[in-house]
């Protein structure tokens, strides 16, 4: 992945409403939703979910296709994983990357 996609992918999902969105369709899997479930399950009105659906498209992250008279969105799986793979290629200098030690790790 280029460094320019990645920063475009990076701003995409540097907003709470997107990364909310991405994360949902992330969980869903393929299959994706209809536009009307994600709003439902992000808590965003229509309009608002349009322009952040858009935004999360230009940049690779999700698909749409017509199904019936439903679009339905999902996460496009192979963008996400080369962001992450960008993200960590350089990790630790080459060296394997060790375990956060357990007082480092949050509280679940």
């Amino acid at each position: 992945m280029e460094i320019s996609t990645a920063a475009k992918a990076l701003d995409a999902l540097g907003h709470e409403s997107r990364l909310a969105i991405f994360r949902a369709l992330v969980q869903v899997g393929p299959a994706g939703l209809a536009a009307s479930k994600i709003a439902e399950m992000v808590g965003i009105s229509p309009s608002s979910l349009t322009f952040h659906l858009k935004e999360l498209a230009l940049t690779n992250l999700v698909t749409s296709r017509q199904d019936g008279r439903f679009v339905i969105y999902a996460a496009q799986f192979e963008t996400m994983n080369a962001l992450l793979g960008f993200l960590t290629e350089n990790c630790c200098g080459g060296n394997p990357c060790t375990p956060m030690p357990a007082s480092c790790k949050p509280a679940t």
